[in-house]
C-alpha cells in the first residue's frame, strides 16, 4: 500500500509497463516465458519458490501473477489461497497438471484462468491482456483496495460491492482512468451521455451519491471536488 496513492493497472501497450510476477521453478520455462513477456512490453519478475510469493506481493504488488502448481516450498494451490485471503491481483495458473481435478482446485481457490503447459507464449500474452482489461485495481486511501470490473460494471472496495448505479460506475471509471486530471461537469456529461439521460445539473448529485458510497466503504478520499472546476480521482498511476 502507498497511503493515499493509487495504483492503476493498464493494459500492455499503454504508458506504463504492467508488472508480471512469474512463479516458476523450471529454469528453461521461466527463461522462455520471461523473454516473450518482456518483448511484449511487460515488466517481469521471476520467483522459483512458493514461500516467496506472498512477501513479494506485499512488498511490490504486481499487476498479474503467473503461478505454477508444482513448486518447492509451497504448492501453487496453497499460494493462490494465501493470495486470495488479502489480494485481488489476477492469478493465471500455468502448469503441466491439466487433469480436471487440478483445474477445479486452482479455479476454486481463486485463479482467474488456467493454462496447461506447454503453453504458447502468444496465447498466454493474450490471456494476460484479457484479464487486465477485465479488472483494474487501485490501492487507495485508508488502505482500501478498489477494484473496477469493466465487463460487469461492478466496483468493490476490499471485496465489498459498492452497489453503484450505471451512471455512478461510469463516473468513477472515467475519473479513475486519468488520476489527477480535473474533469469539468460538461466533460463528464459528454463522457456519460451514452449511459442514459443525464443533465449537467445532475452530475453533482450523482457524484455526491458516489462519494457517499465510497465513504461508507472506507475510501472517502478517492474522488475530490475541485472548487469552481469539477472533479478528479485522487492518486496516481505508474509512469
Amino acid at each position: 500500500m502507498r497511503g493515499k496513492d493509487a495504483e492503476i493497472v493498464q493494459s500492455a501497450g499503454g504508458p506504463s509497463r504492467d508488472r508480471v510476477l512469474l512463479v516458476e521453478d523450471e529454469a528453461s520455462t521461466a527463461a522462455l516465458l520471461s523473454v516473450a513477456l518482456t518483448e511484449a512490453g511487460f515488466d517481469v519478475q521471476v520467483i522459483g519458490d512458493g514461500r516467496q510469493v506472498l512477501p513479494r506481493v506485499r512488498r511490490q504488488p504486481p499487476d498479474v501473477v503467473l503461478l505454477d502448481l508444482s513448486l518447492p516450498g509451497l504448492d501453487g494451490v496453497s499460494v493462490c489461497r494465501a493470495l486470495r485471503a488479502e489480494s485481488n491481483v489476477p492469478v493465471l495458473m500455468v502448469t503441466a497438471r491439466g487433469a480436471t481435478p487440478d483445474r477445479i482446485a486452482g479455479l476454486r481457490e481463486g485463479a482467474d484462468d488456467y493454462l496447461v503447459k506447454p503453453v504458447d507464449p502468444d496465447e498466454l500474452i493474450a490471456r494476460i491482456r484479457a484479464v487486465l482489461r477485465r479488472a483494474r485495481h487501485w490501492h487507495g486511501p485508508a488502505a482500501a483496495s478498489l477494484c473496477l470490473d469493466e465487463a460487469a460494471r461492478r466496483a468493490t472496495v476490499a471485496g465489498v460491492d459498492l452497489g453503484l448505479t450505471r451512471l455512478e460506475f461510469g463516473l468513477l471509471l472515467t475519473l479513475a482512468r486519468h488520476p489527477g486530471r480535473v474533469y469539468s461537469r460538461a466533460q463528464l456529461l459528454d463522457r456519460l451521455s451514452r449511459d442514459g439521460e443525464v443533465a449537467d445539473r445532475t452530475i453533482d448529485s450523482h457524484v455526491r451519491n458516489l462519494r457517499r458510497k465510497l465513504e461508507a466503504a472506507g475510501a472517502a478520499e478517492v474522488v475530490k471536488a475541485v472548487y469552481g472546476e469539477g472533479y478528479r480521482f485522487e492518486g496516481h498511476g505508474r509512469a
